[in-house]
């Protein structure tokens, strides 16, 4: 196997751990997202376990990147492969974090387990989940259209999240003890760490399309950053 050989095959073998990092980070969505529907402390704790996996991959793949810069010094396209590689793994490491933010609320919200959690919530997890589950996708087979519209439907999740948001406040606004108003407010956060997660999924999509294109363009821009 010749050397330009050798190094695409790395290429692809860096690929296929990105792919396997995202399904980590998908099965540890889906485990955050059973725990708190279910009010389950010991699926939550299983979260923390897949979390320190995850993170442990995210190292493992960045060694491989900084191997394949110092001793190939890859050209423009390659390297920009490369750069998306670790910025995607960052991202991936950080929508994990989110997945266990969600875990973390479980306890809290067994203590009161009558308080009421919004279907949007539940919502939010599959739109997500499928949002990370069609980036990937889109960067198994550098497929921008794909990508582009993975982006796109952050807006559904913020409009998710905005309506949690409102029955929440009023929620908490007629919950009689402090503990009744931890245990709502412990919704909130889990709908933040979602709403988080939509994002981060859409940075992933945008890096996909500048790994294909040389091209980096905010797709969802924020409409109070545009009117600033």
């Amino acid at each position: 196997m010749g050397i330009r050989q050798r190094f695409e095959q790395q290429l692809e073998e860096l690929r296929t751990d990105v792919l396997k990092m995202g399904s980590m980070v998908e099965q540890e969505l889906h485990v955050a997202m059973d725990a708190l529907e279910n009010l389950d402390t010991a699926r939550a704790r299983e979260v923390f376990a897949l979390d320190n996996e995850v993170n442990l991959t995210r190292f493992e793949i960045e060694e491989k990147c900084f191997g394949l810069i110092v001793t190939q010094q890859p050209a423009a396209r390659d390297l920009r492969s490369i750069v998306t590689v670790m910025n995607m793994i960052i991202d991936l490491e950080r929508m994990g974090d989110q997945a266990k933010g969600i875990a973390k609320v479980v306890p809290h919200m067994v203590q009161s387990p009558d308080i009421p959690r919004p279907a949007e919530l539940h919502q939010m997890g599959v739109k997500v989940g499928r949002m990370l589950n069609q980036t990937m996708t889109a960067y198994a087979h550098d497929n921008i259209d794909l990508a582009s519209a993975v982006a796109r439907q952050d807006d559904e999740v913020d409009a998710l999240y905005a309506r949690i948001f409102g029955q929440i406040m009023s929620h908490m606004a007629d919950a009689k003890t402090p503990d009744k108003i931890e245990a709502t407010y412990e919704a909130l956060r889990a709908a933040r760490e979602l709403e988080r997660f939509g994002d981060l999924a859409t940075n992933l999509a945008e890096r996909v399309i500048y790994m294909v294109t040389g091209r980096f363009q905010e797709i969802n821009v924020d409409r109070n950053d545009a009117a600033g």
